[in-house]
C-alpha cells in the first residue's frame, strides 16, 4: 500500500461531502455543504485526501484560526477533523495526513495547532495523544431555549 495525499478539489465534492458525514453523522447535509466553496476559495483553509492507488480512503481539514484553547500564540493552526475509512483505520493514515496539515500550518507562520473531538470519543482522544497532542481542557456545552 503507497499511500499519496492530494488537495481536494470542486469535482471532490462528493466524495468531501461522504468523508464529511463520517466524521459529523448527526449533521444535516446542509450544513456540511454550506462552507465547501468557500473553503475551497480560501488561502486559510487546508483540506486533503490520502488516497490508495489513487482512490480517496482519508480526510484531513484544518485551518487557520485567531484563537484555539489553551494555545498562547495568534493565529494558531487547528485540525478541524479527520476522518479514514474503517478498513484503513491502524495503519497510520491519519497522522500521515495530520502531519501534512501541520507542516502547511507551519508554512503559514503558526507555531501551535489544535484540536478538538467529544469527551466520549476515546479512539480520537488516543490518536491525539499518540500524535504528540496534549490535553489543555474539557468543556461542557450548554443551550437553553428562550
Amino acid at each position: 500500500m503507497e499511500i499519496t495525499l492530494r488537495r481536494i478539489t470542486q469535482e471532490d465534492k462528493s466524495e468531501w461531502l461522504r468523508m464529511r458525514k463520517g466524521i459529523w453523522p448527526e449533521a444535516p447535509d446542509e450544513y456540511m455543504t454550506f462552507d465547501m466553496d468557500e473553503i475551497l476559495a480560501s488561502d486559510n483553509d487546508f483540506v486533503i485526501f490520502a488516497c490508495d492507488e489513487g482512490r480517496p480512503i482519508g480526510l484531513t481539514e484544518a485551518k487557520i484560526r485567531d484563537y484555539g484553547e489553551g494555545c498562547e500564540t495568534s493565529p494558531v493552526g487547528y485540525l478541524e477533523g479527520w476522518f479514514v475509512q474503517n478498513e484503513y483505520r491502524g495503519k497510520r493514515i491519519a497522522g500521515i495526513m495530520t502531519q501534512a496539515a501541520e507542516n502547511w500550518i507551519r508554512e503559514k507562520g503558526c507555531t501551535e495547532v489544535a484540536s478538538d473531538t467529544w469527551l466520549d470519543n476515546e479512539p480520537s482522544i488516543r490518536a491525539h495523544i499518540n500524535m504528540g497532542y496534549t490535553e489543555v481542557e474539557r468543556l461542557v456545552h450548554f443551550v437553553k431555549q428562550l
